[in-house]
């Protein structure tokens, strides 16, 4: 029901102050029941989104859709799930307000449809609702004249288990074998006979996407065997929010009808390429709808575009605790990798820097289109606090003209560290720790998240990275064991 295939360029989304302001009205209620019941919806998820980017929800039939619109639905004790202590059993709970413009048929059971929702406290937007700090972000950057966009590439591997239980990539048709040999080569990448092999799940895949309307551009082979990637159109950040986590879901749904499983873990096996979700994002002027502000007109980049980025720039490594936010994420943010299938060399970003095409750069002015490429972003994070500090930084640098410097048109994973120093070029994080560090200082990300939610999101990601640390590893055995 939100299908289209041109971005939304209508005003930004309502930010409701007030659980009364955000309830709708009778007749969007009635409108849209009558379309889910036209389609033979019988079933609702009104999904709220937690501290992760991930929906919760309580299903509910179709003779509550007008109780569960009103916010007289379910109601959830968010704080008691969701990794945000700062409320006690004793406080109230909160309530799902659906946003009826974030409406989407399952494919997969059209009997089924999912709403996303906003979450309010005691009548105010609740502080840790992801989806209502975006919506907060974007009606801040409205009122400054902008209005963002946003297309994500997802990459994901597809698995399912083998006889024994173990979890094995479901496309690989060179397994290894105990004295036997696998290619030394980049076999899965663009290669036909392993798209060809994985049509049956691609179809399902492909179906279901051109079935909502998103308007899908190509599906990718990548460089791990099982791995793909997809192309779909831009929209507005909210829109684009609401897809990945659909999308997240979806991929499941249609991976285990075919007796697998979908993984969004940026790098499941040792030596493999890492999955990641690029962010490409671009504004416009709330005057001017139509035109991208990051190109000039007649072409070429923008005087906006270079703010922009010198705005991403100067909270890079904040921004990736967010966008890259698990310990397993920073195992793929290397330049080299032994054993790789296809070479060393990784293609992932490793160094604060921007570049035109460069794929080696954090951010990325792409030859084809006029939007900024963050290349260090994967499928594990929260795309609705994401998006949010990626609008929030780009309007910064805008408002205050902030000087990218130079762009790094040149190789940097053959640069040494003494030119990359000389250069002013600031190496990306190298694990979730130095990436919180950086969080915890940085005061425009603060501001978008608030200081509550903020506290909760670096209380875990630290507990995350201690219990990581204290783990032996499987490495560490037989590095150690018999060595010392």
């Amino acid at each position: 029901m939100t299908s289209t295939l041109d971005p939304d360029t209508s005003t930004a989304p309502h930010y409701a102050e007030t659980l009364a302001e955000a309830l709708p009205d009778d007749a969007k209620i009635a409108a849209v029941r009558a379309e889910l019941e036209a389609a033979g919806v019988k079933y609702v998820l009104s999904c709220w989104i937690d501290l992760f980017g991930v929906p919760k929800t309580k299903p509910v039939p179709m003779s509550d859709f007008e109780a569960l619109c009103k916010g007289k639905g379910p109601q959830f004790a968010v704080h008691s799930v969701s990794f945000v202590p700062e409320l006690t059993a004793a406080d109230s709970d909160q309530i799902p307000v659906p946003d009826l413009d974030a409406v989407y048929i399952c494919p997969w059971d059209t009997s089924t449809a999912i709403i996303f929702a906003d979450l309010f406290w005691e009548d105010k937007p609740y502080n840790v609702c992801p989806r209502q700090a975006l919506k907060r972000t974007i009606h801040a950057a409205a009122q400054q004249g902008y209005v963002g966009y946003a297309g994500i590439e997802p990459e994901f591997i597809v698995m399912r288990y083998d006889e024994n239980g173990r979890p094995v990539k479901a496309f690989d048709t060179d397994p290894q074998q105990v004295g036997g040999l696998r290619p030394r080569r980049q076999a899965y990448g663009y290669d036909v006979e392993h798209s060809l092999d994985a049509m049956p799940f691609l179809k399902d895949m492909m179906d279901m996407l051109e079935g909502l309307g998103w308007n899908l551009h190509d599906v990718v082979a990548e460089g791990a065997y099982s791995q793909f990637e997809l192309d779909f159109h831009y929209t507005n950040l909210l829109e684009m929010a609401d897809r990945l986590v659909f999308l997240r879901l979806a991929l499941k749904e249609v991976a285990k009808r075919h007796g697998m499983f979908v993984t969004f873990m940026p790098k499941p096996t040792t030596g493999d390429w890492r999955s990641g979700a690029h962010i490409n994002f671009s504004l416009r002027s709330v005057d001017a709808p139509d035109e991208n502000l990051f190109e000039r007109p007649g072409g070429g980049w923008s005087d906006e575009s270079r703010y922009a980025v010198g705005g991403l720039l100067a909270h890079s490594e904040a921004l990736t605790a967010i966008t890259c936010p698990t310990v397993n994420s920073y195992n793929g943010l290397v330049p080299r990798v032994g054993g790789l299938e296809g070479g060393t060399v990784t293609w992932a970003p490793t160094n604060i820097t921007y570049g035109h095409n460069n794929r080696a750069a954090q951010f990325r002015l792409p030859q084809s289109r006029y939007c900024i490429e963050n290349r260090a972003a994967d499928m594990c994070m929260n795309v609705y606090l994401a998006l949010a500090c990626t609008l929030a930084g780009s309007v910064e640098g805008i408002v205050t003209e902030t000087d990218p410097g130079e762009p790094t048109d040149r190789d940097l994973y053959s640069m040494t560290a003494e030119e990359g120093e000389a250069l002013g070029i600031r190496r990306l994080p190298r694990n979730l720790l130095d990436a919180v560090s950086h969080l915890q200082k940085d005061e425009l990300i603060a501001g978008v998240l608030g200081q509550t939610m903020l506290k909760s999101y670096v209380a875990y990601k630290l507990d995350e990275w201690e219990r990581y640390h204290q783990a032996v590893t499987d490495w560490e055995v037989e590095e150690y064991l018999r060595l010392y």
